[in-house]
């Protein structure tokens, strides 16, 4: 099933999506800097709820990780 139509895979790839812009914008910060609008800016975007809800997104991989591995 894609990950369109099936919610744990969507909240998953949302997830993914956000960690891995926070670890590219660690290594590579002008890179996500000048693309703040447009399509582009969306990864941007990911990179900074990444850094500044990082608790928030830990706790969510966390329990995401737990339901994948446990009760799927």
């Amino acid at each position: 099933m894609s990950a369109i139509f099936n919610f744990q895979s969507l909240l998953s790839v949302i997830l993914l999506l956000i960690c891995t812009c926070a670890y590219l914008r660690s290594f590579f910060p002008t890179l996500m800097d000048r693309n703040k609008t447009g399509l582009l800016g969306t990864f941007w975007k990911c990179a900074r709820i990444g850094e500044r809800k990082s608790p928030y997104v830990a706790v969510c991989c966390v329990v995401m990780a737990f339901t994948i591995l446990f009760l799927t």
